[in-house]
């Protein structure tokens, strides 16, 4: 308890926000694109072209492989603060970029470039909160990166109605295409983004490289400076103890991570927890909701006008029951969130598969809709992305994070090429009832191996699963 109140939440609780923009700026440019895409698709004539709609659509997916592939490499190798500002340079350069050219592909290019910032982002901002945030708020703070993402989804929702002038019903592609938001308004969806990410650039220059990195890369000294700041000498000097005695644990191949390493007898088990978590956290089905948000209402009954309005309320109970999960995750514990997610959304898709065999339409679909997002967002949502950053060792927490966050956004892809297939081949109730499926898998596989980490330091987690 003394070792709480010397705590200084005002300046980690500072570290965490600013990092976590990165959160911000990846929700942002994940979302953006649906509110551009029916004027973009009309000033580069590809109205007619799935095949383009389709890369335009998911080009950013390419870049954020390559981020989250290569993102391990530099940040074991630069540490946790150059990654984020080389990813908030590329949301600058890239949301710029985007909306200059006038030709498909440059718009293509830089679609890719802002994928590989999003990849980044995603590994890093998490790590580096967890490796800043003492044991007793790690929880809670880490959650922020989510809350940020969720504050990213529903800010492009808004910023996309807002640059947007009403379009006429019945009005032709041409017309779309001459509009202020055929030639210049989906321009500005895309550079609007820009503002959010000077400011990330600007303030990580006041924020601190990850004293758990500095520690693992020998300057033991700046890492006892940084620790001392966040909650005074005798914190820093126990940190600092705790992170050398499990970095000697694994120091069998000194300081180089090599594939091998990862994948070791003693290493291999970890890794793997990781990747069913991440990987599940997709495959739950969730995105498919937001990603094919016109077919699942249009399915329950829904027009266009109607449905855009339900994308904004689904993104503000996105929003709202983050900000629960914040004041939950160190109090009921990260595996009691996680079966609440993965028993919960189970249940609820199997009234939604239930009501869409029914042809049931209107505002009871909406509700189960609303009930699943809901979920989600209090739970998987949050909690796997604190799950990642806590159980990998320190020693190679950035490479484990790689790959763990490459295979979330390759199950992501696979999730989103995938649902028009399912709900070709079995509806949308059949879709559903697959995802139920999932969802009663995920759930004893969380009971049966995840441990809990509530409250505990990165070290003491690190001891207990290097045992088992």
């Amino acid at each position: 308890m003394k070792e709480q109140k010397n705590i200084n939440t005002k300046y980690v609780l500072f570290l965490a926000l600013v990092s976590a923009m990165g959160g911000l700026l990846f929700g942002y440019d994940w979302v953006v694109i649906g509110g551009a895409k029916p004027f973009y698709e009309r000033f580069f004539d590809i109205t007619s072209s799935a095949t383009y709609q389709g890369f335009a659509m998911s080009s950013a997916l390419f870049g954020c492989l390559i981020g989250s592939a290569f993102s391990g490499y530099i940040t074991d190798k630069y540490g946790r603060k150059i990654p984020l500002l080389f990813s908030a340079f590329l949301f600058i350069f890239t949301s710029l970029g985007t909306g200059a050219f006038n030709s498909f592909t440059p718009f293509i290019i830089f679609r890719v470039i802002g994928g590989i910032g999003i990849g980044i982002a995603s590994n890093v901002s998490p790590v580096y909160i967890a490796e800043i945030a003492p044991a007793h708020m790690r929880g809670k703070l880490v959650a922020i990166n989510q809350l940020t993402i969720a504050f990213g989804v529903l800010a492009a929702q808004l910023t996309n109605m807002l640059i947007a002038e009403p379009v006429p019903v019945g009005a032709s592609d041409a017309l779309i295409c001459s509009s202020w938001n055929g030639q210049m308004g989906w321009r500005w969806m895309f550079w609007a983004c820009s503002i959010p990410a000077s400011l990330f650039f600007i303030l990580m220059w006041l924020v601190p490289e990850s004293p758990r990195w500095l520690a693992k890369a020998g300057k033991r000294d700046k890492a006892i400076r940084i620790f001392e700041r966040i909650g005074g000498s005798e914190y820093a000097k126990k940190e600092t103890e705790e992170i050398y005695q499990t970095l000697e644990k694994l120091d069998d191949e000194g300081t180089k991570v090599t594939f091998a390493h990862l994948f070791s007898r003693q290493l291999a088990p970890i890794i793997i927890l990781g990747i069913v978590l991440a990987v599940f956290q997709q495959w739950c089905g969730i995105n498919v909701i937001f990603n094919y948000a016109e077919e699942v209402f249009a399915a329950a009954g829904y027009g266009i006008s109607s449905t855009l309005f339900n994308i904004v309320l689904t993104g503000s109970v996105s929003l709202i029951f983050t900000i629960v999960s914040m004041f939950m995750v160190d109090r009921w514990g990260r595996k009691a969130l996680m079966l609440t997610g993965a028993g919960g959304l189970a249940i609820v898709y199997v009234i939604i598969a239930t009501g869409y065999f029914l042809q049931i339409k209107g505002v009871f679909m909406l509700f189960w809709v609303v009930t699943a997002i809901s979920i989600y967002s209090l739970t998987l949502a949050p909690i796997t992305w604190v799950l990642l950053s806590e159980i990998f060792p320190n020693k190679v927490r950035g490479h484990a994070m790689s790959i763990a966050t490459f295979a979330l956004w390759l199950s992501c892809a696979i999730l989103t090429i995938s649902f028009p297939f399912l709900n070709r081949a079995f509806g949308t109730s059949g879709t559903f009832t697959v995802y139920a499926g999932i969802c009663f898998l995920g759930f004893f596989y969380i009971l049966k191996k995840l441990p809990e980490t509530k409250g505990k330091s990165l070290e003491q987690i690190e001891r207990e699963l290097m045992v088992k």
